[in-house]
């Protein structure tokens, strides 16, 4: 593989976790834990006994979500499967789109209800279509939790309806969110404020956002909420505004509008005093090429799969810096979107992100015909 750097930015920082202490004058949340940080890099903004072992009520659905998301991804699921309702999905209590027993509905659906109304119901029949049962789901659940780094998480059940022992953390629910979000089709659901569900046998269902930010906050596109008596009310979610996508939780409020007003403080804390600062742009072909052998054209062009931005107070002086390391011995014929390197974004020279370099254009292989046209045309 060959390496080569961008050249770094005049810029300098300091590693200490960008924190901010919650003081008298400054009351950002009324909650019993808070997390904020860029959805990009993960980089905290500030927090609020951010690993204490808390219930999160339906909060614990974005690992349902996710992995839904990642069935489909892994072609063990389709959006456009039907899927049988059990008497036990059917039967479940709390928030529900009441899904009929015996009945099919398609996947999407039901992974639409659970964004949209937290559907307890649609949770257990995707966990039972997944994983056979809601049990053995809820091993997947604490799996991934481990993969992903979740270490203050417990799931019991797949809808976050009180069980011991269960819990998590804000800080995890971050984690679990930032992870969510990485699934574009994640977002044609969570948008969804209000909207007609069809039954198979003819009813209707009327579901409605339980997130109350997607209309009443701008860039607010996604999230989940959660209430029980045991839990109080949570909430994650994500907000966008230009480069800047920033994730924010809180859990524990003493009532629903104190979970909304504490996520809009943090959302607008973060908004006014940090920026992401693009230093890869996904998609723009970079200087450096890639040397190709056998083709038509000896080198092509590549490009980010995704923008590589460091978070930062605004005005902050930064030292970044992005690594290219590109295949070597590269041979036509390459497609355009090919994998060919990765770059690695780089702040202070410890390492905030990284994706896939890819081919920015297709590379033909250079054939008999085309050395023949080449000689004919010395003559």
């Amino acid at each position: 593989m060959k390496k080569l750097c961008l050249a770094a930015l005049a810029l300098s920082f300091a590693l200490a976790p960008m924190t901010v202490k919650k003081t008298a004058a400054e009351e950002l949340t009324s909650c019993k834990a808070a997390y904020l940080c860029d959805c990009g890099s993960g980089v905290c903004a500030y927090r609020e006994n951010e690993t204490e072992r808390l219930p999160i009520a339906s909060m614990c659905k974005i690992m349902t979500l996710l992995l839904c998301f990642e069935e489909v991804e892994g072609g063990t699921l389709s959006y456009d499967e039907e899927i049988v309702v059990s008497d036990s999905a059917a039967g479940m209590g709390g928030s529900q789109v009441f899904l009929g027993s015996g009945l099919s509905y398609r996947a999407e659906e039901l992974m639409k209800t659970i964004a949209v109304c937290s559907a307890n119901d649609s949770c257990v029949a995707m966990a039972e279509r997944i994983a056979g049962s809601e049990s053995l789901f809820v091993e997947k659940m604490n799996a991934r939790a481990k993969e992903l780094g979740a270490e203050n998480t417990l799931f019991a059940n797949c809808t976050g309806l009180p069980k011991e022992p269960q819990y998590s953390c804000a800080k995890d629910v971050a984690l679990m969110l930032r992870e969510l979000l990485s699934h574009p089709k994640y977002f044609e659901f969570s948008k969804v404020w209000l909207e007609d569900f069809a039954h198979p046998d003819g009813r209707t269902t009327s579901i409605t956002n339980t997130n109350k930010l997607i209309r009443f906050y701008e860039g607010c596109d996604g999230g989940k909420t959660g209430f029980t008596g045991q839990a109080g009310f949570c909430l994650a979610a994500t907000a966008k505004r230009g480069d800047t996508r920033l994730i924010s939780v809180v859990i524990g409020a003493e009532s629903s509008d104190k979970r909304f007003q504490s996520v809009k403080n943090l959302f607008n804390y973060a908004f006014a005093t940090y920026e992401s600062r693009k230093i890869v742009e996904a998609g723009k072909p970079l200087e450096t090429k890639l040397d190709v052998r056998g083709g038509k054209q000896k080198q092509i062009s590549v490009c980010a799969e995704r923008d590589l931005s460091i978070f930062c107070k605004r005005g902050e002086e930064v030292n970044a810096t992005a690594e290219l390391t590109l295949e070597k011995g590269a041979k036509a014929p390459l497609a355009e979107g090919a994998a060919v390197g990765e770059a690695i974004l780089y702040r202070d020279g410890v390492e905030v992100a990284r994706c896939r370099l890819l081919a920015a254009e297709p590379a033909e292989k250079f054939s008999y015909g085309d050395a023949f046209r080449e000689i004919a045309g010395a003559w």
